[in-house]
């Protein structure tokens, strides 16, 4: 066993050990096992995946990279009109599809975001959101290491969304995987700043993010416009 995976799993047993100590709130029902899944996520992100989204910020020009995350964000409108169209915000689709028709017909298939310069705003509606205006319960807060925080509710729906996704549709695996991998790693170097913030910020950084996750879902959910949160749900 290497350095790395002793870690793992000393980590990993010290979590679960201090989580069901603990009290697990109505949200996070399953914090025991979560907190041992973010020490793993933990320890292969600081050893792996930071290192791997540093030397990407550092070898790739940002111009580069700026296409590539336009590319991406394009992909992301277009499922954003869809979701807005199945929740009924007919505004939020409508300026969706234009960026989409804009970037891809004027921005070199969505290199460019030329949509951003006519001030025309992302929608950033998705399945999880859509299967919450339709009723759909949000389920216990999960950590899913490599991957994040996230509900039963969102992971549903980000498997609906990979599932329809077009790179899912590339014929070749390696090519396929080369843009998932570039994908994953794009995202990674743009919360670089933010894990700093966190670590500034947060005693215990698990709880930090997980509140900082459901807060910023209900907030997409309700528009910027969240209900007073229930006591139970706190």
């Amino acid at each position: 066993m290497n350095a790395t995976a002793r870690t793992l799993a000393a980590t990993a047993f010290a979590a679960l050990l201090a989580g069901c100590a603990a009290t697990p709130s109505k949200v996070d029902p399953l914090e025991p096992m979560n907190r041992a899944l973010y020490q793993v996520h933990d320890v292969l992100d600081t050893n792996i995946v930071k290192p791997v989204a540093e030397g990407y910020v550092s070898v790739v020009p940002q111009f580069m990279r700026t296409g590539f995350a336009n590319v991406f964000n394009n992909i992301d409108d277009l499922f954003s009109a869809v979701n807005g169209l199945l929740q009924g915000k007919l505004d939020k689709a409508g300026n969706d599809l234009g960026r989409v028709m804009i970037n891809t017909m004027f921005g070199l298939g969505g290199i460019i975001d030329v949509a951003a310069d006519l001030d025309i705003e992302h929608g950033n509606e998705d399945f999880g959101q859509t299967f919450a205006v339709w009723g759909f319960p949000q389920g216990p807060y999960l950590f899913i290491p490599l991957f994040g925080p996230t509900t039963f509710r969102d992971g549903a729906g980000v498997i609906v969304r990979i599932a329809l996704g077009p790179v899912g549709y590339v014929p070749n695996v390696p090519v396929r995987n080369s843009i998932y991998g570039v994908g994953y790693v794009d995202l990674r170097s743009q919360a670089l700043e933010s894990g700093s913030l966190v670590d500034t910020a947060a005693l215990d950084r698990y709880v930090f993010i997980r509140n900082a996750y459901l807060q910023r879902r209900r907030y997409l959910i309700y528009d910027g416009k969240p209900p007073p949160e229930p006591e139970d749900e706190k």
